[in-house]
């Protein structure tokens, strides 16, 4: 258990040698997290960075993350994808899936759709801002990847760059979801999120390019311990269980 040693780094960051600045509070280090996506709880004191839904409220006196499914819809969401029919990805007239999530993935193929995805996510990014949240977190930035082919690495990160820019723009810190062994600091992502690196090998590839501004989620206990044994003493490490429910397991390195 971590006690909370920095509450927040505020970074200045330039894009460009003249392009515009912008000012973000990063992850504090130092400190545990809790992910709780599955349902709002109270964290424990020892916990500084707190992630929920961007539908929740912030837990007040701590930093708290937004989740926001960037590049596919939430299953619960299908009613207003269906109006903005145009910018889902499909095949043969049928939505593509993330099957392991019931999740239409987002066409981001072209400039327009991009745009117009943009103005919908950059909605609810304003909306993490106007209440109280430091950060986003954009999920499923490697939805290309299920795509069957139809969308490009380019094309994902291509709009991931105009996510980002509006996080900024809100003065909002942004958070890779995904995609281990691609450094995000090139769109200009803040800190990473990753949900079992350990069980997949994956979380010195998010550390080597976020540093300690890296957030990890694990779900088995032996890649926990191991998360841990690696990476304890630098970055946040949790352990939850799969539907992430305010009851279920919590635990800390």
């Amino acid at each position: 258990m971590r006690r909370l040693a920095v509450i927040g780094v505020l970074l200045v960051l330039a894009v460009g040698a003249s392009g515009p600045s912008y000012a973000v509070e990063g992850l504090p280090v130092g400190t545990d997290v809790d992910y709780q996506l599955g349902g709002d709880r109270d964290a424990p004191a020892h916990v500084g960075i707190v992630v929920r839904d961007r539908t929740s409220q912030i837990q007040e006196g701590r930093y708290n993350v937004c989740y926001v499914n960037g590049l596919q819809t939430q299953p619960d969401a299908r009613g207003f994808w269906r109006r903005h029919w145009w910018l889902v990805l499909k095949s043969d007239g049928r939505p593509v899936v993330d099957e392991a999530w019931g999740e239409w993935l987002l066409d981001v193929r072209t400039a327009g759709k991009r745009r117009a995805l943009a103005r919908i996510v950059g909605r609810w990014t304003a909306g993490c801002a106007a209440d109280g949240f430091a950060a986003v977190e954009y999920d499923n930035l490697d939805s290309f990847t299920r795509s069957g082919r139809m969308v490009t690495r380019a094309q994902g990160l291509a709009f991931a760059r105009l996510l980002v820019a509006r996080a900024h723009r809100e003065g909002l810190a942004a958070g890779q979801k995904n995609l281990a062994g691609y450094d995000g600091t090139g769109v200009g992502f803040d800190f990473a999120v990753s949900e079992s690196c350990a069980q997949y090998d994956e979380c010195d590839a998010y550390v080597d390019d976020f540093g300690d501004q890296v957030l990890m989620v694990e779900y088995r206990l032996r890649d926990f311990h191991e998360a841990c044994r690696q990476h304890g003493d630098e970055v946040a490490i949790v352990l939850r269980d799969l539907d992430l429910s305010p009851d279920g397991v919590h635990r800390w390195c």
